[in-house]
């Protein structure tokens, strides 16, 4: 993205922040927010943008995505353009997405990757988390060198899938050690995998083959024992840890404890778990692969408990773990989606879409309803993954200096949610015919306008890499 000589101003919106609710004008110039005031004049050669009766938020970002991410032979149908894209539509500006470390390679080899795959094709500003599948001197010594000299201060180990990524106890407690000394931090996936291999391996020796045995295989107790031993793992090694798509009321049990301790201790949610709950596993049809996520869909009570959560800052982040298969196969030429588990619901590629939908439902079913308040839901969806990952105040908020990404939306404009009218390469969405009241009208990153009123007016691919410092300097 080329930088805009244009001074802009944004007149009369209200402007929500993590801490502040005011009616205010907004000065960009270039890519940063240089002023906040009231009744600014616009002067000479300044572009007008009315934002009466509309909130002004800071761009949303968002801590977890999966563009291009690989499940044995399948792969997302959204790749960095057509994700991106859709992200940007839902008030999105910055994404945390991963790279894989391959078998036998280099975090640093891993980063490069995504590089490639990101760099020239992003609409939005992105960083990476690096998955680590496997632990030795050289490697620790590699994420060393991400956190001092890429910009990547967030490694992501598994505790499911064993076979493939998942990582013993001593190499995620060593690198959570070598990370820890550094200003980096783990970002754990927290599932028993050797107990829910076995669960899978029973269930399909008895017959059960249908979508809604993913979730009976995956008890939410197995959440609870491996984010407990995370947290556990951590504590030894004087290090801070990231729980990822916390579902289970058993799993935030050990994170609230732990913080009550003063254990560094953080956590995401994702909105299918907000606003989905286990009933949705109706029936054996393959329908029920749409609700096929890791982990799964748990009870109403699980989900209440999430939001008790979310507004006492026992949960510190809402992401979407955006990670989208096709529900049909061939969907614009995607190949190996959800029905290559037709008839084995253990090769059901795990994941939804969620980047284009995320900031409307959660202010529909989160501000609208009382759960939280204005101020948490910018807070939860933008300032803090902001501050918890390297990226404050470049990031985050809306202040003197921060990049001009900014969001426009209507509180009072009603629509219905549907795939064929959002931007995602997906052919599902989770929240299909959901009437939802809010909605983003516009969309700047560092000072571009991208969207406007539904519409894509800004350049392709001028998302920038960030670089993100020591993790959790402003928790």
């Amino acid at each position: 993205m080329t930088q805009t000589s244009t001074r802009t101003l944004i007149r009369g919106g209200r402007l929500i922040t993590a801490i502040d609710d005011y009616i205010a004008d907004i000065v960009i110039e270039g890519e940063r927010i240089v002023c906040i005031g009231q009744q600014i004049e616009a002067g000479p050669d300044t572009k007008v943008i009315d934002a009466q009766g509309l909130l002004v938020f800071p761009g949303g970002v968002d801590a977890h995505t999966h563009m291009e991410n690989t499940f044995g032979p399948s792969v997302t149908c959204d790749n960095f353009d057509s994700g991106t894209r859709s992200a940007a539509f839902g008030g999105t500006t910055t994404i945390i997405d991963f790279a894989l470390q391959e078998a036998g390679t280099s975090p640093l080899d891993a980063i490069a990757r995504a590089q490639q795959k990101a760099g020239s094709v992003s609409h939005i500003d992105y960083g990476f988390h690096v998955i680590v599948t496997h632990v030795d001197d050289q490697v620790l010594a590699d994420m060393q060198h991400a956190i001092r000299h890429e910009g990547v201060s967030s490694f992501k180990m598994f505790m499911a899938y064993p076979g493939t990524v998942m990582s013993d106890d001593a190499s995620i407690f060593q690198a959570m050690r070598m990370v820890g000394q550094h200003g980096g931090m783990i970002a754990l996936h927290a599932e028993n995998g050797t107990v829910i291999d076995l669960l899978i391996r029973e269930a399909l020796a008895q017959g059960h083959t249908s979508p809604r045995y993913h979730a009976l295989t995956r008890p939410a107790i197995m959440e609870g024992e491996a984010t407990h031993r995370g947290i556990k793992l951590a504590e030894l090694a004087e290090a801070p840890v990231y729980f990822v798509h916390l579902s289970a009321k058993e799993a935030l049990k050990h994170v609230i404890e732990a913080r009550d301790l003063g254990i560094p201790v953080f956590a995401e949610t994702c909105p299918h778990y907000l606003f989905f709950d286990e009933s949705a596993y109706a029936d054996d049809s393959f329908d029920m692969a749409r609700y096929v996520m890791s982990p799964p869909l748990r009870s109403k009570e699980a989900q209440n408990a999430l939001w008790t959560a979310l507004k006492t800052d026992d949960l510190q982040l809402i992401s979407t773990d955006h990670c989208p298969y096709c529900l049909k196969e061939g969907h614009r030429g995607n190949i190996n989606q959800k029905p290559l588990g037709a008839d084995d619901f253990s090769k059901i590629p795990n994941g939804v879409p969620g980047v284009e939908t995320r900031m409307t439902v959660v202010y529909d079913g989160g501000v609208r309803t009382g759960r939280i308040s204005l101020n948490r839901f910018v807070e939860l969806t933008s300032t803090a993954p902001a501050k918890l990952f390297g990226l404050f105040p470049k990031k985050g908020t809306l202040a003197i200096g921060s990049d001009a990404d900014v969001v426009l939306f209507d509180p009072r404009e009603s629509h219905k949610i549907s795939a064929d009218t959002q931007h995602s390469d997906c052919d599902f969405t989770l929240f299909e015919g959901h009437h939802v009241t809010g909605r983003v009208k516009k969309v700047l990153l560092r000072g571009e306008v991208l969207i406007d009123d539904g519409q894509w007016v800004g350049p392709a691919g001028g998302g920038q890499f960030v670089a993100r410092g020591e993790l959790g300097t402003h928790f």
